[in-house]
């Protein structure tokens, strides 16, 4: 039976460049892929001007009006000089925009930018990270998204788990033990969350790893927000953190000892961390399964079609379980 085709593939180079001619700028039919997955990301070559970074978003992910919004929060996170690097606003026959449609793609024009992923390996360049997070947070505070995602547990785990479940995913052999895990798992989850109780959910990055930062001589720098979404503070910050528990304790007093010159930092969250890592370990592999049928995953993960993975999979969450018995991250830890 013949696969179906994937509507990346007919993104070839001379669509690429018909969409970047189609806003004005002159293409000289060098194009570079970047690394993305969820989207498709290359540098595009201009007659007598710096190359440019051309996004074409994966079609049916986000509604027009979400990423609108991306853009939007990007123009207000540089207008408070926030380092951001957000679409170029272009004319075109429909007017100035950031947002552009091509054969069944839309697309966005960044400029390019370079620097290096972070090492955060000194507490200033930790402190300078949390400065920039806080002023991210100060003006993500302002108002909330209309038309993007809350960041919401239900979904990311129990929704997850279903959905792998139903379309087969799970070997035989593991599935007893995989929906007992994640039964624990998720059941822990709840308490956290509700031992937390309400805390305030503003507008934040929503994939803040090191691997979405670069880092130049005048400070670190997102290049998009491809992934932003209403949700707590925390979940920009956990995943900064590295190494054992005295040395993620070290790190996260320098994260928020800049952070909190900007914003206000609410102490309760730590306590959701190990929540959050558990449901980004459930949700990531949810994200893999249901972007399979496109030709690049495969590619890039081989690994994730092995029962081995799940068997890895399942194991990790079992110590997962036992991080999360611990006490939060504490700021005084020692």
């Amino acid at each position: 039976m013949k696969e179906q085709p994937h509507p990346f593939d007919s993104l070839v180079p001379e669509l690429i460049i018909e969409a970047v001619e189609s806003v004005g700028l002159a293409c000289n039919g060098r194009l570079l892929a970047l690394g993305s997955y969820e989207n498709r990301v290359y540098q595009v070559g201009l007659e007598d001007a710096d190359p440019v970074v051309v996004k074409f978003y994966r079609p049916g992910r986000w509604s027009l009006e979400a990423v609108l919004e991306e853009h939007e929060f990007s123009a207000e996170l540089q207008a408070a000089e926030v380092p951001v690097v957000g679409p170029l606003r272009l004319a075109t026959e429909q007017g100035r925009n950031t947002l552009h449609g091509i054969k069944g793609f839309h697309f966005a024009v960044f400029p390019r930018r370079g620097g290096h992923w972070p090492e955060l390996a000194t507490a200033d360049d930790r402190r300078w990270l949390g400065r920039f997070l806080g002023r991210l947070h100060a003006v993500g505070s302002m108002r909330g998204f209309r038309h993007r995602q809350m960041l919401d547990p239900v979904r990311m785990g129990r929704g997850s788990v279903t959905w792998l479940l139903s379309e087969g995913w799970i070997p035989d052999y593991l599935e007893a033990r995989y929906r007992q895990v994640m039964e624990e798992v998720l059941d822990v989850v709840d308490e956290a969350f509700l031992g937390v109780g309400q805390v305030r959910s503003l507008r934040i990055h929503g994939d803040c790893h090191r691997n979405n930062l670069l880092w130049t001589d005048s400070g670190p720098h997102f290049v998009d927000l491809d992934d932003c979404m209403n949700g707590p503070a925390v979940q920009d910050l956990w995943m900064l953190l590295a190494g054992d528990r005295e040395e993620q304790a070290g790190q996260l007093r320098d994260l928020l000892e800049g952070y909190g010159e900007f914003a206000r930092f609410d102490g309760r969250e730590l306590g959701l961390i190990e929540a959050l890592r558990s449901l980004r370990m459930i949700h990531y592999t949810a994200w893999l399964a249901q972007r399979w049928s496109d030709p690049a995953f495969p590619l890039a993960f081989p690994w994730f079609g092995e029962a081995r993975y799940w068997e890895r999979h399942v194991g990790e969450l079992e110590e997962q379980l036992s991080a999360m018995g611990q006490p939060p991250l504490s700021l005084g830890y020692h």
